[in-house]
């Protein structure tokens, strides 16, 4: 029988799993963020708000909840991501945190309209340091080999945080009131605050309870990756930005992302409401529904990342997710069967899933080290800024033509574009 010191010396010489508990960490992160920024959502389809807002019936009002938030966490991005660079990932993400959740109590107070979309202009700022530095993590701590796995995990966070908050949201406005909701996202929030702050760093070499064994597993990995990205490497922070801005592979990639987080904040804005009010289900059919995408999205992820990294190719699973959005979302549009509809619309928006770990794994592959807070920053920024404007085209056209469907047919056209650039970066091997 082994002694208590025997045990404790086999443990000791076999790896930690700390980078593992840091993807999970980073899971609960977006999905705390991903739930704060949907609740317009279900709100715009809650009589008692639209009455004590005063904005029934204004489609294009509903949409810049979801807009403002978009503009400000657009421009925030690409201006504060590059503090990543600086601050480091650990401290950037809780003032991030801290923000939102500010933004929160706010909108849970908000008197007027106007103050309901001020609370989500400080939420898009507060969130904007959010996506650079859980791709800075993962550069960090994960091997190149292992990147696929790890963007996948906390990726899901953007499907799991739908598939959960909208049917528990819709149960929470449907029984309480809807500033109840905003209270009960603002303690949720204090979760990964917690979590960031006594169980991360910047680093593995900075943790305590990483050992030897792996550190050095981590350490190779990334080591290999320096000695191919040297000449990279080596340039100063501008040398490297400009050799970022000059590289087409980057800019197919960010047209993707574009077209990637316009349909899925088109999608989660007006979703609920599609259902609910153009094909006619109750509010728990419509939860359930509106909640299929992202369970089905979270089961695309795991594929992709396993796929991804046994493959090493990342572009092929950028093209499925462009190709899955432009069939099913058009098939969903012309279904004359609502269930059918809803189905459709489903299939489609597991595209989302594929394309969300491919894309940071691709960028994460593409830019060094030293400006991966600064590369993300500029991606995610741009293409929110584009996105920004897609809840709001909805709503227009939608008011314009009273069908929501052909607002729905905008998303058709931007998955169709972004084939073309995901068909050229798969025909080049990446």
């Amino acid at each position: 029988m082994q002694t208590a010191n025997q045990v404790n010396s086999v443990a000791d010489s076999q790896p930690t799993r700390q980078r593992y508990l840091l993807a999970f960490i980073l899971l609960i992160t977006i999905v705390v963020a991903q739930t704060d920024r949907i609740n317009v959502s279900l709100l715009i389809a809650d009589p008692k708000f639209l009455a004590d807002m005063g904005v029934a019936g204004q489609s294009v009002l509903l949409g810049s909840l979801m807009s403002s938030f978009l503009i400000a966490y657009g421009i925030s991005t690409i201006l504060l991501g590059p503090l990543g660079d600086y601050l480091g990932p650990r401290k950037s993400l809780i003032i991030s945190i801290v923000g939102w959740e500010i933004s929160l109590l706010i909108g849970g107070m908000a008197p007027i309209f106007m103050a309901l979309v001020a609370s989500r202009v400080l939420l898009g700022i507060g969130e904007a340091m959010l996506v650079p530095q859980e791709a800075a993590f993962v550069k960090n701590w994960f091997p190149p080999s292992e990147r696929g796995k790890a963007n996948a995990v906390w990726s899901i966070g953007f499907s799991l945080a739908p598939a959960i908050a909208i049917p528990m949201l819709a149960a929470v406005i449907h029984y309480t009131d809807w500033r109840v909701s905003y209270y009960f996202l603002a303690v949720i929030g204090l979760a990964p605050l917690l979590m960031l702050w006594f169980c991360t760093t910047d680093t593995p070499r900075q943790h305590k309870k990483v050992n030897k064994f792996e550190l050095d597993h981590i350490e190779a990995g990334l080591a290999q990756e320096q000695a191919k990205q040297a000449h990279l490497e080596k340039g100063t922070f501008k040398e490297n930005l400009k050799v970022i801005l000059t590289n087409y592979p980057f800019w197919l990639l960010v047209v993707y992302y574009i077209a990637h987080n316009s349909i899925y904040y088109g999608a989660i804005t007006w979703l609920p409401a599609y259902l609910k009010v153009t094909r006619g289900f109750s509010w728990a059919a419509m939860g359930m529904l509106a909640s299929l995408p992202f369970w089905l999205g979270i089961i695309a992820k795991i594929i992709a990342g396993y796929v991804m990294d046994k493959t090493g190719r990342r572009a092929p699973m950028l093209l499925t997710a462009t190709v899955l959005m432009a069939v099913g979302i058009y098939a969903s549009v012309q279904a004359t069967d609502n269930m059918a509809s809803a189905l459709l619309i489903a299939v489609g928006l597991t595209g989302i899933g594929f394309g969300a770990p491919a894309s940071f794994t691709l960028l994460q592959d593409l830019v060094p080290g030293k400006t991966i807070s600064t590369s993300a920053g500029i991606m995610t920024g741009i293409s929110n800024a584009f996105a920004s404007l897609t809840p709001i085209a909805i709503g227009f056209v939608t008011m314009q033509t009273g069908k929501m469907e052909s607002g729905l047919m905008l998303l058709v056209g931007i998955a169709v574009v972004a084939t073309i650039a995901t068909f050229i970066l798969t025909i080049k091997k990446y």
